[in-house]
């Protein structure tokens, strides 16, 4: 008997690369603003909150909230329209999906990013894959909060005791613990196995198969 009824998957870092784009969207921001870019292992530690607090981590320390929507503003409208650019699927993941799905088990995405680019990215890459997605939307709060967990578990009638979340980040260790339930690190995000350690994560995957080695 399998463990789990429901997979459900962070998007950035975990089942897109999407750092070179967010960098790059980040860097025309800040450029267009007059501040200083920040290199792609800058940019990877202030991601995981959606692009306002991306936005707010990029401006320079002190800068006021006139200033920090400007940043948000250029870096939502850029980001936007190149989303797709160097984005990428991670090596492997995409046929792990597929394998957890024919065994029966209910896949889903939860992420930060604006919802219209969830699942403009969840189709381009994974069309079929999963049985429910959601992003940033009106009345949910975002991550580390539940409300995008629960409204999943409500729309595909899961227990979550019958779910487990996976991701890269601090964000989504402690989503797991908001929502109570199970978490499995990814090591080949935007973290790393060592970062995700010292969250206190338990159980980590180093390859997209390792997850089915744990699921099935």
């Amino acid at each position: 008997m399998k463990k789990y009824k429901l997979a459900i998957f962070d998007m950035d870092g975990t089942i897109l690369d999407t750092l070179e784009d967010l960098t790059d969207s980040t860097n025309y921001a800040l450029r267009k603003n007059g501040f200083r870019e920040l290199t792609i292992d800058e940019v990877r530690k202030i991601v995981g909150n959606g692009l306002y607090m991306e936005a707010k981590r990029a401006t320079p320390e002190g800068s006021n909230e006139e200033t920090v929507m400007a940043v948000y503003n250029d870096l939502f409208t850029y980001y936007k329209d190149h989303n797709e650019i160097k984005t990428k699927p991670y090596d492997g993941i995409v046929d792990v999906i597929k394998k957890l799905k024919a065994e029966g088990i209910k896949t889903a995405v939860v992420s930060n990013k604006a919802d219209i680019g969830v699942q403009k990215l969840a189709e381009k890459y994974y069309e079929g894959c999963f049985d429910c997605a959601m992003g940033e939307t009106k009345g949910f709060a975002l991550k580390p909060e539940r409300d995008m967990v629960d409204e999943i578990l409500r729309r595909l009638d899961i227990k979550r005791e019958d779910a487990v979340y996976i991701g890269d980040s601090n964000v989504d260790l402690e989503t797991s613990l908001n929502s109570e339930m199970d978490f499995i690190g990814v090591s080949w995000g935007f973290r790393g196995r060592k970062m995700l350690e010292e969250y206190g994560a338990k159980t980590i995957a180093d390859t997209p198969e390792d997850l089915l080695k744990i699921l099935i």
